[in-house]
């Protein structure tokens, strides 16, 4: 029997591969804040914008799921794999509050994305109907966004790790260890991805 009314934090991305830093901010998030759990919601491939080193959604949904077994607060989805391509952050969220009805879900954002949000679909119902949590970046200009009533910014270490260093270490044959966990690093290694 689930809780009534439980507070999900949606981590979208591609996590091509997942990485520390992901999870780092993940578990502030359901740690620090009101959230019950974070959900990674791993992005399928965008037909807009196919890239070569993008690893099939499934083999991203795997390492997500080996990256958080240990973690009873973070959940993987694949929502967005049967939906319309290219799936708008707007319209998951309107088929996860369908499927959900008594969970309440908020957007988890960093906070350089902020720069572009008014031109996403929809934005202002995710900013009414759903809200942000925006955790800082480095080098961001300030945006007005973050005085809006529905952002809600969590202090989180500014971290610069990014998956396509990560994706060049391993093309060129450098570790990644303590960049990635270990079961993901464990699955690039026997996997072969990203050579």
């Amino acid at each position: 029997m689930e809780a009534t009314s439980q507070k999900i934090g949606l981590f979208f991305g591609s996590f091509n591969p997942i990485h520390v830093g992901h999870l780092i901010i993940a578990n502030l998030m359901a740690e620090n804040t009101d959230l019950n759990k974070v959900w990674f919601v791993v992005s399928p491939q965008n037909p807009f914008k196919p890239s070569r080193s993008l690893l099939h959604e499934f083999d991203r949904f795997d390492m997500v799921k080996a990256a958080i077994a240990d973690n009873y607060k973070l959940e993987v989805t694949d929502v967005e794999f049967r939906m319309p391509k290219p799936s708008y952050t707007i319209d998951t969220l309107t088929v996860l509050s369908e499927k959900h009805p008594n969970k309440q879900f908020v957007v988890i954002l960093g906070e350089d994305n902020l720069e572009n949000f008014e031109k996403w679909k929809n934005y202002q119902q995710i900013l009414n109907l759903y809200g942000l949590y925006v955790y800082p970046r480095p080098g961001v200009t300030d945006s007005p966004l973050l005085r809006h009533s529905h952002v809600r910014v969590v202090p989180a270490p500014l971290l610069d790790i990014s998956a396509t260093y990560i994706r060049q270490c391993i093309h060129d044959g450098k570790s990644v260890r303590y960049l990635v966990p270990e079961p993901v690093e464990a699955m690039i290694r026997s996997k072969n991805f990203y050579r």
